[in-house]
């Protein structure tokens, strides 16, 4: 079998490592338990996290162990990697749900029967430490002047970092030391933004172990002009259902650049490389059957095959091929709300395809709204029941983004 590490390197993860030759020669000779932290700030994981999901997957079909640690304790404090802002600060009741909701998205991507991969909360060793002798054992290895060139903080110097977050990158390499006590991991993986963070822990270890440890980052999911992928107007694409629907995740990825289509069959899908670069090196229309690709594999990883195939047919359906327009995303709205007649600024707020009503407006002058394919141009108009088709009324904003409102 193939190195997994060339694996990484070849569909373009890795970016940067502590000890590249040996963290290819340990991964190819032993099972090796390595370890990912997620601080569960929101009750969903989205895209970039993602990306990290999918290297764990390429580790765990080459034989090695994957520990998902949830940040429960480190949430408490915030990360201030990337950061302009201290982060907002959430109860320990919130953080508990938010990681609850984490276990149940990745648990369709990494497989957990039989060890094969272990999930930990570091609450479990983070929230009872005690002051002094935490500051003894484990502070007297870190350099505050090292610290201070670290980029995660750099960047926050000028509008203040508070001395709660600056605890953030001891706190992280505490945990690198607590895997490899308790479960013998080896090697730290996250986001290039986590890199200082990661050096440290492999330096704890060493300085308090005597023994080798061992970094590695991602590239961040960024798009062909390097801004970061993962967001729309609405706000950012998330794995849970409820927050992101399943249809508008597969549009997501359909419609993404032509430039980006092989990085993201590369990144996040498993297909084989020669596919990839197949895809990848098709032009003109022929293009868009690599992009229904990309969006069908992507979901099908995230949602399921089935939620994979009823977004297909939806996004077929709305571009004349004529499959069910039943699996499109909908609101119900009930008759009595229509009553004698509703306006569409208000409609369309109500279905939440704009954010304000001074949105809809602009979107209607500009001319990026139709309902029924027949473009809005007065910004008064008044939607009445008998405008409805069975009961169904199709709105899309732009080009791409459609709305069904069915009254009930």
């Amino acid at each position: 079998m193939k190195n997994v590490f060339d694996v990484l390197v070849e569909r373009g993860y890795i970016k940067q490592t502590t000890h590249e030759d040996e963290i290819r020669e340990l991964l190819g000779k032993e099972s090796v338990t390595f370890y990912t932290g997620y601080d569960p700030t929101a009750d969903s994981l989205h895209v970039g996290h993602f990306l990290q999901v999918m290297v764990m997957a390429h580790m765990q079909k080459a034989g090695h162990r994957p520990i998902f640690l949830i940040g429960g304790g480190t949430t408490m404090v915030g990360d201030p990697s990337g950061k302009t802002d201290m982060r907002k600060m959430l109860t320990r009741e919130q953080i508990e749900y938010n990681g609850e909701c984490f276990k149940k998205q990745v648990s369709n991507m990494l497989d957990f029967s039989e060890g094969k991969a272990i999930m930990v909360n570091n609450a479990d060793w983070l929230m009872n430490l005690e002051y002094i002798p935490f500051l003894r054992e484990i502070g007297k290895h870190f350099s505050v002047n090292r610290m201070l060139t670290a980029e995660c903080y750099k960047a926050r110097m000028e509008k203040g970092l508070s001395f709660l977050e600056f605890n953030y990158m001891i706190m992280q390499s505490y945990d690198f030391l607590q895997l490899h006590e308790r479960y013998g991991c080896k090697l730290q993986l996250g986001g290039d933004d986590q890199w200082s963070n990661i050096i440290s822990g492999v330096d704890l270890i060493r300085r308090i172990k005597g023994e080798p440890a061992y970094g590695m980052t991602f590239t961040l999911l960024t798009n062909s002009q390097g801004k970061k992928m993962g967001k729309t107007e609405a706000g950012a694409i998330w794995l849970d259902p409820k927050k992101t629907s399943p249809y508008d995740f597969y549009q997501y990825w359909r419609n993404v650049d032509d430039a980006d289509v092989e990085k993201c069959l590369s990144l996040l899908t498993f297909l084989p490389m020669e596919e990839v670069r197949r895809l990848g090196a098709l032009e003109g229309s022929e293009i868009n059957k690599a992009k229904e690709i990309l969006a069908f594999e992507v979901t099908k990883l995230v949602h399921g095959e089935e939620e994979a195939q009823k977004a297909q047919q939806a996004a077929r359906a709305l571009f004349g091929k004529g499959a069910n327009m039943e699996n499109i995303p909908f609101t119900e709205i009930s008759k009595l709300e229509i009553g004698e007649g509703i306006d569409v600024l208000s409609l369309l707020t109500r279905i939440n395809i704009v954010s304000s009503r001074g949105e809809g407006r602009r979107l209607i002058q500009q001319n990026g709204l139709s309902i029924e394919n027949e473009k809005v141009k007065d910004i008064n108009l008044i939607i009445k029941e008998e405008d409805f088709k069975d009961g169904k009324l199709l709105v899309r904003k732009g080009k791409k983004v459609y709305h069904q409102v069915r009254l009930v």
